[in-house]
């Protein structure tokens, strides 16, 4: 198979909230403004960057987590879905050398040498002039292994900033600036909240900001930047393994929340399963009257539910159904927003919402996050997913906690890496309902996918045989 040129650039920074998403996204609305292809990536776990750039690119963008997924499934994933033409715009996250460990171990540095990808490193100009220079040349100095190509200066204050700037780095670092963002008084180009971004879903970003961020862009040196990245050498498809096929068997009929409050999904989570079996169903927590009647399992990603709590509960009659379906034993899979979901209620801002009750217990959101990082757990009892004995590697991040931690409460899993949901245990189990506040990854844990089709299809084969003998089996 022929190598594949695959322009790309990562856009990395100093530290969190350097600007890396702003840049990216202004870069991603610049390429479609000229009607040339581009692909957003986000490294790390993060579902809330890459809504944004999925916003940008009009197209799914992919996660790269070498942490999760090991480094053969990010090149798969990177080399599967990036444009062969155009731009693929590979977003950090936090410093550019921070990683797992003091060696940096699954750092975006890390993951730009993987893919064999130029660096333009975002620096953020408040309150500096020629201390960018110092460290801009310490990013380079750390690792001669990292190509940086570049900087994108954040938050400059004006013309004159701009130039001492620009002078101090590109003759001390040898760096060109490829543009600049000016510094925005007030909140930013894009709305923040706890979790870091408000949604695209939420804010709805058309209008005014989407006017400001491509006011962003003009001061990006565009096509100095797209020239860069047709300098990264190419990348040959033959050297990643081959990805999934439609698995063989009967369909079913797997339902997933997609509104405003549950977003969290990985595009991969859903393509495993529709190469699994599923034909998978939207459905709106915040419109739908019920759930629908031909479900034979539902997956819950997470999301926002204590922003939505008001709308959610006032939606009871959905609620009910979810509660009757649960009873009757449809396989639910939830993921920590959908935990809280599927809770007796979410206390946020000393209000408390009814939810659907399904378990038995309330939630309540902290100002402070109660589970953030890497997860690791050990399938330790009966579930509907999963056979005891699997690893499950995954993530969390969370400011909700379960109130009160009875023992009544049933899990599956021990923690053996993270918080979990209640002290060394995760994954609330209760019929066919599996709860956790870890969020998989396909590419991480293949079991998953392959765990909850099969749960739907034995579901369904149960329901079909109560039709035919018109006799309750459950």
């Amino acid at each position: 198979m022929s190598t594949q040129s695959l322009p790309r650039l990562v856009i990395a920074g100093l530290g969190g909230d350097s600007g890396k998403t702003v840049v990216s996204v202004a870069l991603a609305l610049a390429m479609r403004d000229r009607a040339l292809p581009v692909r957003g990536f986000k490294k790390g776990p993060d579902y809330v960057d890459a809504a944004w750039l999925r916003w940008a690119t009009a197209s799914p963008a992919r996660n790269l987590d070498t942490c999760l997924m090991g480094p053969d499934a990010v090149r798969t994933s990177f080399v599967s879905t990036a444009v062969d033409d155009g731009l693929n715009v590979i977003e950090g996250n936090r410093g550019v050398y921070d990683g797992s460990d003091a060696h940096g171990t699954h750092s975006t540095a890390e993951l730009a040498k993987l893919l064999l990808a130029p660096v333009v490193l975002v620096v953020d100009a408040s309150k500096v002039t020629r201390t960018a220079a110092a460290l801009v040349l310490g990013c380079q100095a750390l690792d001669r292994g990292v190509q940086f190509a570049g900087v994108v200066l954040n938050r400059v204050g004006g013309a004159r900033h701009e130039r001492v700037l620009r002078e101090a780095i590109e003759t001390i670092c040898g760096l060109p600036v490829l543009g600049i963002v000016p510094r925005v008084e007030g909140e930013g180009l894009l709305p923040a909240r706890h979790l870091g971004l408000v949604m695209p879903q939420e804010c709805r970003p058309t209008g005014e900001m989407a006017d400001r961020l491509r006011e962003a862009a003009k001061a990006l040196d565009v096509e100095r930047l797209v020239a860069v990245a047709r300098e990264a050498p190419p990348l040959n498809p033959a050297a990643c393994p081959e990805r999934g096929r439609r698995e063989s068997g009967r369909m079913c009929r797997i339902g997933f929340l997609a509104d405003s409050a549950f977003t969290f999904y990985y595009p991969e989570n859903l393509d495993a399963l529709q190469t699994a079996g599923a034909t998978l169903v939207p459905i709106s927590a915040l419109t739908a009257p019920e759930l629908p009647p031909d479900l034979d399992a539902l997956y819950i990603g997470g999301g926002f539910p204590e922003t939505h709590g008001a709308l959610l509960a006032s939606n009871a009659r959905f609620l009910e159904s979810l509660n009757g379906a649960a009873a009757a034993g449809l396989p639910i899979y939830a993921e920590c927003g959908g935990l809280m979901l599927l809770s007796s209620g979410i206390w946020w801002q000393q209000r408390r919402n009814p939810m659907a009750g399904v378990l038995p217990f309330d939630v309540e959101v902290l100002p402070k996050p109660q589970g953030h990082g890497y997860t690791q757990l050990v399938v330790d009892r009966r579930n509907p997913f999963f056979p005891e004995g699997t690893v499950l590697k995954g993530h969390e991040f969370h400011y909700s906690r379960i109130v009160p931690e009875g023992h009544e409460i049933q899990t599956a899993c021990a923690v053996t890496r993270g918080t979990g949901c209640l002290p060394g245990r995760d994954g609330v189990v209760v019929n066919r309902t599996f709860a956790s506040y870890t969020h998989l990854h396909a590419l991480a844990t293949p079991e998953w996918a392959v765990g909850l089709v099969t749960a739907a299809r034995r579901f369904a084969e149960q329901r079909h045989t109560v039709q035919r003998s018109e006799r309750p089996k459950f």
